[in-house]
Formats: structure tokens, sequence, C-alpha cells
């Protein structure tokens, strides 16, 4: 497989359920401060000019957070990164769906790309400012929610913990926001994992 990632974007969740899963892959990053996603070269890998995108074994190409970690997980089983049954597999997924979504374009983009949001350059800090009040609230909400104990779900470790992992990485070490208290233990619980460790450090990122 080859992985087409940028260092520090969200999907730094995937490189992580890669590192869990341990099969074999290329990593290939993809220079977004020099707009490499625009490239010829990119464009014609992926038209959607975005990462996460997976090229598979076969040949063929997946896109989108959930459904490539979705797809990581249910065709690795030993890995058991996804719950076993219809309700916590709904559960999961409902749970990427939020944090996909919702959290991650309009609690972090609104404040990462501004530019996208408003119409003209003077509105540009009034967009960061909503959005990092969004994602303070999109994290109450997670935390208020919050079903399981170490780990997002009852059922324990799963691909809803990568993605929740890189919401978290950017609140508490790009925009400098404060996690609530059952957030801040589970990143401390994903930092200590070793599959992270090997992503952070794959990415060029403090472990």
């Amino acid at each position: 497989m080859r992985f087409f990632y940028a260092p520090n974007a969200c999907s730094i969740g995937i490189h992580v359920i890669l590192e869990e899963i341990g099969r074999p892959y290329e990593p290939a990053p993809v220079d977004f401060k020099n707009n490499a996603q625009y490239e010829p070269a990119y464009v014609a890998i992926n038209p959607k000019s975005k990462v996460p995108a997976l090229l598979r074994d076969d040949g063929t190409l997946l896109t989108e957070y959930p459904v490539i970690a979705m797809w990581l997980a249910r065709s690795n089983p030993q890995a058991g990164l996804v719950p076993p049954d219809l309700e916590g597999e709904t559960r999961c997924a409902e749970f990427l769906d939020y944090i996909c979504g919702t959290v991650h374009p309009q609690g972090f983009t609104r404040q990462s790309r501004p530019n996208r949001f408003a119409l003209r350059a003077e509105d540009e800090p009034a967009i960061v400012a909503q959005g990092r009040e969004l994602a303070v609230k999109y994290l109450g909400v997670i935390e208020a929610g919050w079903r399981g104990d170490t780990w997002v779900l009852p059922g324990g470790y799963s691909i809803a913990d990568s993605a929740l992992f890189f919401i978290e990485h950017w609140a508490a070490r790009r925009f400098n926001i404060p996690l609530p208290p059952r957030l801040d233990a589970h990143f401390k619980a994903m930092l200590a994992r070793p599959a992270v460790r090997r992503t952070l450090e794959l990415e060029g990122l403090p472990a």
C-alpha cells in the first residue's frame, strides 16, 4: 500500500492506524506548505487534492478519513480496531463522522484556513475566533458524552481513538486550546502508545 499524508494534517490519525496494524506500507508525504496537493503529479493520483489517501495493493485508491479508517480496520481484523458488534461499529462510525464532518472543518479549519470561510480578508480574524469558540464547544460535547473508560468506546481501543487523537493533538500543540479532563487523559494515553510514538517520529513531530 502507498499512504499519502501531510505531516501534522488529519492524516496523522490514519498513520497511527497503519502503525497499529503493522502491515507494510510505503509512506508518501505531500508537501502542503508548497501546495503539492495541487500539482499535476498528485492530482493525477487524487483529483480531490486532499489527504489522507491510500493506494491499495490492487491499484485502487481510497479517500476520505472515515472510509480509509474503516477499511483498514475491517480488512485487518486481527488488530481489533473496530467493535465486532453492529451497535459498537455504528457508534464508532458515528464518532468518526462527528470528528471528520463537524469538529475538524468547523472548529479547526476555520482557525487554520480562515480564507476559505471569509469573503474579505478583514473578516478572517472573526472567522478564526469563531473556529476557536466552536472547537472548545465541540470538545465539551465529546467530554460530556464520553461512553468509554480510557478509550472512546466502551469496547476498548479503536479507530475512533485515532480520530480523536488528531483533534487533541491540534488543540493541545497547535492551537493552545486546553483539553477537558477526559480528553486530556485520553491524549496522554495515546501519546504512550508505541504506534503513536512511531507516527510522530515518522512525521517529524515532538513525541
